[in-house]
């Protein structure tokens, strides 16, 4: 009796399935030699024509449809994946409008090197999501959505020798890092309303780290650095509008970066803790706000609670994203080339898989003064 999975083409395996086909079996059956039949099935110039349709004939009478494309891959010493390593859940980053478009112009750079895209989400710690990063075969990495310096799954991958590319971070050795100046845009921002004449401004921080929360943002977790890009827009942002010696700005940490949160955050700043609107000297003028989507739910909450925006309220973006929640306002905000994030992580990818050392990329940004910043009510 044949043990299960050692039987011809056609037998049971060892989990009742018919074993697979294999390419020598293929070449028996078309009188040919194994190599043959491999350079048969690659299309290889050097095999005659009548040669290669006796093997495909013969591959068609058995059901094999071709080489097992791991085992090829293997042997080639790649796996034509690339790691995408994405903040948290994955529904966030395919909310993001930024993230999408990033996505997107990474895939398409991915694409032409043969290779596809593996996501990989959720939580730093999380044992699930560092099993993936330690046992899948993968190409390189790229960390599209600025991780922490400290993320686990970073060392493993080092460990393992994979190339890593970096958007906004992590800064680590052994990074290739696609970045842009967060914390002198953030500057920009901040000088715009200083310029305007406003003191009184508090900040919608995104996820300041891995375990999401929401509420204020202070005490030991303040004093950590947190995401990069958080942690720069921020260090910006106090760099021009908090007073030598005074406290830090009011800031808000949202649980996510989206319209909903930048509600929730929006009646944190501008209300009691009743849920009632805080009198006019007792608000700020302006609410900087880390991400567009973020500001969009400030502008929504403060105009639900009575508020005009510019006239009793500021409120500034970052990203450039379109916001079709607004009408014709347009956010002030920090426009960043969001293809051009994930074009520029994808040619770093096919310059580490060649062999070659990819020079860091610095891209611009543009502060871009919209409808819904003014001077404050007086």
């Amino acid at each position: 009796m044949r043990e299960a999975g050692q039987g011809d083409a056609g037998t049971g395996g060892a989990a009742g399935r018919p074993a697979r086909p294999t390419l020598k079996q293929v070449a028996v059956r078309a009188g040919v030699s194994t190599s043959t039949a491999s350079l048969a099935f690659s299309g290889d110039a050097r095999v005659l024509a009548a040669t290669r349709d006796r093997v495909l004939a013969a591959a068609a009478e058995l059901g094999y449809a071709g080489p097992d494309p791991l085992a090829r891959s293997l042997r080639r010493g790649r796996s034509r994946v690339v790691g995408v390593v994405v903040g948290d859940r994955l529904g966030y980053a395919f909310a993001d409008p930024l993230a999408v478009v990033q996505l997107d112009a990474l895939a398409e750079e991915v694409g032409a090197l043969g290779a596809g895209l593996l996501l990989i989400g959720g939580v730093e710690d999380d044992p699930a999501r560092l099993a993936v990063v330690e046992q899948a075969p993968l190409d390189a990495v790229v960390f599209a959505t600025c991780g922490g310096d400290d993320d686990p799954a970073l060392d493993l991958l080092l460990r393992r020798r994979v190339p890593v590319v970096g958007v906004e971070g992590p800064y680590r050795d052994g990074v290739h890092l696609v970045d842009l100046d967060n914390r002198g845009a953030a500057r920009q921002v901040a000088g715009h309303l200083a310029d305007l004449g406003h003191a009184a401004a508090a900040v919608v921080a995104l996820p300041w780290g891995p375990h999401r929360r929401r509420g204020w943002l202070e005490g030991p977790r303040r004093g950590l650095r947190g995401y990069n890009d958080a942690w720069e827009r921020l260090a910006g942002t106090e760099d021009v509008l908090r007073a030598a010696g005074g406290p830090p700005l009011r800031t808000w940490e949202a649980a996510a970066n989206s319209r909903e949160e930048g509600e929730v955050a929006a009646r944190a700043l501008l209300c009691d803790d009743g849920g009632a609107p805080l009198p006019a000297g007792r608000r700020p003028t302006a609410v900087v706000a880390q991400s567009d989507l973020l500001a969009v739910g400030v502008v929504q909450a403060a105009r639900a609670l009575g508020l005009q925006v510019p006239a009793d309220l500021s409120v500034t973006g970052y990203d450039g994203v379109e916001t079709p929640w607004l009408g014709e306002d347009r956010l002030t905000t920090v426009r960043q080339p969001a293809a051009a994030r994930g074009r520029e992580a994808g040619r770093m990818v096919a310059t580490l898989l060649a062999g070659g050392v990819p020079a860091p990329v610095h891209l611009p940004v543009e502060l871009v003064v919209g409808s819904t910043s003014a001077s404050p009510p007086r």
